[in-house]
C-alpha cells in the first residue's frame, strides 16, 4: 500500500499544475489557460500531427513528455517566454522542483519520469524534438486566434518569436513553415507583432 499512498499523493500534487496561469490567452481570448490545459492541448496535438515529425516518433513516449513538462512550475512557477530576467534563474528553480515532484513518487517510477524530463530540457532526442516543436507552436496558435493579444500585451516582436524558434524546425519543418506561413507572417502584416526585419 506504501507504493500506492505515494502514486496517489504525486497524482493528487500535480492537481495544482491547474492553478498554474499562463500569458497565453484561450482562443475566446476571455482568460487565459492554465499548465494543465497546455499539457492536454499539445498531446493531442501530437497524437494528431506526429505523422509530421521529422524522424518516426515513438509518441508516447513524446505524450507522456509534454504531460509531465510543466509539473515543476508548481514549485517554479510558469516562466514567459519573453522574460529574460526570470529566465536567468528558470532552471535553479525547476531543478529544484523536480527533485521534489517527481521524489514523491516510487523511486523507479520517480526515476523514469525526472529522466524523461531532463530528456525534454536537454532537447537532443528526436521525441523531445517534437516536444518541443508543440511546445513552441501551440501558443503561436492561440496568439494567432486571439489577433495576437498577449503578443500585444507584452509589446512582443517578431525577433523574440523568431528568437525563440529558432530551433523549432528541428521536430518539424513542415509544421515550422506551416506556423510560419498561417501564425505568424498574418500577424505581422496586421501590425499584431512588432517588427523591423524580414522573415525568414
Amino acid at each position: 500500500m506504501e507504493r500506492l499512498d505515494q502514486q496517489f499523493n504525486f497524482i493528487r500534487e500535480i492537481d495544482k499544475e491547474k492553478f498554474i496561469g499562463r500569458q497565453t490567452y484561450l482562443t475566446d481570448g476571455e482568460r487565459k489557460e492554465n499548465d494543465a490545459e497546455h499539457a492536454w492541448h499539445m498531446a493531442i496535438m501530437t497524437i494528431l500531427l506526429s505523422e509530421y515529425a521529422n524522424e518516426e516518433i515513438d509518441v508516447l513516449k513524446t505524450v507522456t513528455m509534454l504531460l509531465i513538462h510543466d509539473i515543476v512550475e508548481i514549485d517554479a512557477g510558469d516562466t514567459y517566454a519573453y522574460d529574460e530576467e526570470a529566465k536567468k534563474t528558470q532552471k535553479e528553480r525547476e531543478q529544484k522542483a523536480a527533485e521534489r515532484i517527481f521524489g514523491m513518487l516510487p523511486e523507479d517510477q520517480g526515476k523514469k519520469m525526472k529522466d524523461l524530463w531532463e530528456e525534454f530540457e536537454a532537447c537532443e532526442s528526436k521525441e523531445a524534438r517534437f516536444a518541443r516543436t508543440m511546445d513552441n507552436l501551440q501558443p503561436i496558435m492561440l496568439n494567432d486566434a486571439t489577433d495576437g493579444k498577449a503578443w500585444e500585451e507584452h509589446n512582443v516582436h517578431l525577433s523574440q518569436v523568431m528568437g525563440r524558434n529558432k530551433n523549432t524546425h528541428k521536430g518539424s519543418e513542415v509544421l515550422w513553415k506551416y506556423a510560419l506561413d498561417h501564425f505568424i507572417s498574418p500577424n505581422v502584416e496586421k501590425g499584431h507583432l512588432s517588427t523591423d526585419e524580414q522573415i525568414g
